[in-house]
């Protein structure tokens, strides 16, 4: 028994937390349920939960999970004029870009916006070139882990990797921003273009859903009919069919659609991915 006599609101809730889990856990599972059945009695705060569960979740996910897939890049081609990608450059409110030879296959580097500052007139514009100014691009596949890239981010100060798939070809980016929202949630900014955007395709019969998309909104996106069933949310509809709360990872098929959770907590489905049958329901265009 522990000999600390001061009052519980005085101490840390790591100490409180501590004195929690005295039982030991025997995997995975049990810790989540030793951390939950803390919150709920105020030993820790949902906000905690919410992170701990996160850094618990990406030692699980892998990069293909988050990242930001090919087609949906903005990139550099490396022999534009830097009058002609400079607009491109603000318009996104990127901070870094891929610089793309051939095509988004050949990246030979990556360049900083912040780099661009020295060649911004019409004086310097005619001493910009682009060799001089790249930085090395870290290439990683698919299949990493969300906590082994996190540990590479922070040893090697990098922010962003770009994604190669089994045969080597380019298939998207993923940031340090993108690891990050899975522990702490979605880091907003000023330059979030797609902030009101629910759905994102990434290839012909892939996409990443929002947990939050009206299911109003879905069906007109897909040109589908689901049925509410009582749900405002594509995500109360999914949950419904698991008939529980689900973990990250696993599927569940709602008439055309199968479903996989990408992030979740103990609340609600946050994430989806979403795979269609080919020729299955035609796209709005």
């Amino acid at each position: 028994m522990s000999n600390d006599t001061r009052p519980a609101q005085s101490r840390s809730w790591l100490e409180r937390l501590s004195q929690a889990l005295l039982r030991e856990p025997q995997d995975r599972e049990q810790l989540v349920e030793l951390l939950r059945d803390a919150e709920q009695r105020n030993l820790l705060d949902a906000q905690a939960l919410a992170m701990i569960e996160g850094v618990l979740q990406i030692s699980e996910m892998q990069v293909r999970d988050i990242m930001v897939p090919r087609a949906q890049m903005v990139v550099v081609e490396e022999k534009t004029e830097l009058s002609d990608f400079l607009p491109k450059v603000i318009e996104s409110g990127h901070s870094r870009f891929p610089v793309i030879g051939e095509n988004k296959d050949e990246v030979i580097g990556i360049l900083l916006a912040k780099d661009l500052l020295a060649y911004t007139t019409p004086e310097t514009q005619n001493n910009f070139n682009m060799r001089e100014i790249l930085r090395p691009a870290v290439f990683v596949p698919e299949s990493k882990r969300l906590d082994k890239l996190l540990q590479e981010f922070r040893r090697n100060r990098n922010h962003m990797a770009m994604v190669v798939d089994e045969y080597g070809g380019v298939a998207g980016l993923v940031t340090i921003e993108d690891v990050l929202e899975q522990i702490v949630g979605e880091i907003e900014d000023e330059y979030d273009i797609d902030d009101e955007g629910f759905i994102k395709q990434y290839s012909r019969t892939q996409f990443i859903v929002k947990a939050l998309t009206p299911i109003e909104e879905f069906n007109q996106y897909f040109n589908t009919a689901l049925a509410p069933n009582g749900f405002d949310t594509i995500g109360g509809l999914v949950s419904h069919a698991f008939s529980h709360l689900p973990k990250r990872g696993e599927t569940v098929q709602v008439e055309q659609f199968r479903f996989k959770v990408l992030h979740a907590d103990n609340r609600r489905i946050r994430l989806l991915r979403v795979s269609i049958r080919p020729k299955s329901i035609e796209l709005e265009s």
